[in-house]
């Protein structure tokens, strides 16, 4: 064990625990000050639910995303031994050039979002969803406190894209972090309350593939529907989109007026998990 483990596995959770901290005292923590606190004028008719959101949710999002931080710091024992054991495939060093250092990037959100789409139906089975999931969907107007609010057994499984990415790709340790910080970024995004992409968006060939924050927040309503995390592709193809998503957005983005209708709008037949 001490060949295994020459640094403390206590030292090192810590520190990967205070980095995954201070990505969100840098990112999430802002982004609710900012549109949860202050609202900017030019937003108020984006807002995505009733807000605002309460002390109580906020005070429990911050605390289910902490206690997520710690797993996160436990997951970064994982990743170092898997590195001293020669198992994983992040590397330091120039081996596989910068070109791949860019596209290795995409590459993992691509993993990444496939990862989170099957692991997310999964977790919204209701066999599993009261131990693994209700505790982040206790949100149902989310705000970007929530983006780490995960139920322990659910940071696990969140947590595990670490390994999997280690484990199967040769990922500069760098691109490694920039994905990670894109993910957070995006997450929060998710979470914002707020829809901050332009009108006809989803029209566009970009709104084809990217998800929108009204995907997210529509989830959080709806529970059994837009399960993606960064890309509207396994919505689309398995037909997990919300039936009223692009209207939900259109109303958003063209009008405050219908935004709450559309948002409310479920189909004949439709449950949810909760």
């Amino acid at each position: 064990m001490s060949a295994l483990f020459p640094r403390s596995p206590v030292s090192i959770a810590l520190g990967a625990m205070v980095i995954n901290l201070l990505r969100y005292a840098l990112i999430a923590v802002p982004a609710f000050v900012l549109f949860h606190k202050w609202t900017p004028k030019r937003v108020v008719s984006r807002r995505l639910g009733p807000g605002p959101v309460s002390n109580k949710q906020a005070r429990r999002e911050f605390f289910y995303s902490m206690l997520s931080l710690g797993i996160f710091g436990l997951v970064g024992v994982l990743m170092y031994a898997l590195s001293r054991a020669g198992l994983s495939r992040l590397y330091s060093d120039d081996r596989h050039g910068p070109v791949w250092f860019v596209l290795s990037i995409p590459v993992m959100l691509v993993v990444h979002d496939t990862y989170f789409y099957w692991t997310h139906r999964f977790m919204h089975w209701k066999r599993v969803f009261k131990r693994f999931h209700r505790v982040h969907h206790l949100s149902h107007d989310p705000s970007p406190l929530a983006a780490y609010a995960f139920h322990p057994l659910e940071a696990i499984i969140e947590a595990g894209i670490a390994p999997v990415i280690a484990l199967t790709l040769p990922v500069h340790r760098d691109a490694f972090i920039i994905f990670l910080t894109l993910s957070l970024v995006i997450n929060v995004m998710g979470h914002l309350g707020f829809e901050l992409y332009p009108r006809g968006f989803l029209r566009s060939p970009l709104g084809w593939i990217f998800n929108t924050t009204t995907h997210h927040h529509q989830h959080h309503r709806k529970t059994n529907w837009n399960f993606g995390l960064y890309f509207n592709v396994w919505d689309r193809l398995l037909g997990t989109n919300h039936p009223e998503y692009a209207s939900a957005y259109s109303a958003i983005t063209e009008g405050p007026d219908k935004a709450e209708d559309a948002l409310a709008a479920v189909p004949p037949g439709s449950h949810s998990s909760s």
